[in-house]
């Protein structure tokens, strides 16, 4: 089982944000995934449509797999860095604003089955008479 792996690191996009997209298209095939998120109205839908693409092409490219029979076996949203910065308050005080920032990793992988009949075509039975 060929596994192509993309990732996309410092996101400066909160990561609580990014999973609500990514948890619609985990699981899905690439194909329905990449219309999912140009329909979706949400901030986060760009980037990861943009690193679904790109997985895509190093699949095409690398491993020589196509289009048709992959599908997001693992999409998984961590926490990176913050930024933090202060935010003044009444009475002199100050508050912190955390600029959050998201690592994805998306693994794509082949459907099972889609590599055994692309390698080995039907054999024709010959009929007897």
């Amino acid at each position: 089982m060929t596994q192509v792996i993309a990732k996309l690191r410092y996101l400066q996009m909160a990561p609580r944000k990014v999973r609500m997209v990514a948890q619609l298209i985990r699981g899905k095939g690439v194909k329905e995934a990449l219309l999912q998120l140009e329909r979706l109205p949400k901030r986060a839908s760009l980037p990861l449509k943009k690193l679904l693409a790109s997985g895509i092409a190093s699949a095409a490219h690398d491993f020589h797999l196509s289009e048709t029979g992959l599908y997001i076996s693992e999409l998984r949203v961590d926490g990176g860095p913050m930024a933090k910065r202060t935010f003044p308050r009444s009475r002199g005080r100050a508050d912190i604003k955390r600029k959050r920032t998201s690592h994805i990793t998306l693994i794509l992988e082949e459907k099972p089955g889609i590599s055994d009949v692309n390698a080995k075509s039907p054999k024709k039975l010959k009929a007897k008479s």
